[in-house]
């Protein structure tokens, strides 16, 4: 089935383009399930996403980081894709203000994508806990 069920049940899915950083996993995946009312969170993540998507850094990564996407879309059905940046990032070492631009930079790079799906931007304070939409 690929409406947003897998295999027969009726447990819905998203899927998060995260950084790898574990201190922003279980904050961002309880906060996806709860605003988007989904069981299951597809995490695709690397040391600073928004930066290699908004800045091209690697094609090969984003390949993969379009077919792990696509995986989530049409075999787990998700209807929504987040993309996340947070305080701290190693993978990606600026500021918020440049994040943010990252962020929305990547938003155009999935929106090309193609994928049937809400794209929605996410920053993770350096609390671990607050998530801040960004518009």
């Amino acid at each position: 089935m690929k409406n947003n069920t897998h295999k027969g049940t009726n447990k819905k899915f998203a899927c998060v383009i995260n950084c790898m950083d574990g201190r922003v996993q279980e904050v961002v995946k309880n906060h996806i399930k709860k605003t988007y009312d989904v069981h299951y969170v597809d995490m695709v993540t690397e040391p600073g996403p928004n930066k290699i998507l908004a800045e091209n850094l690697s094609k090969t990564i984003i390949e993969n980081i379009r077919k792990r996407i696509e995986i989530s879309v049409h075999h787990h059905g998700s209807k929504v894709v987040a993309i996340v940046g947070h305080f701290g990032c190693a993978g990606n070492p600026v500021e918020k203000e440049e994040q943010v631009k990252h962020l929305k930079k990547a938003k155009e790079i999935v929106e090309s994508f193609s994928f049937p799906v809400e794209i929605t931007l996410l920053w993770v304070e350096g609390d671990w806990k607050t998530i801040e939409p960004i518009k």
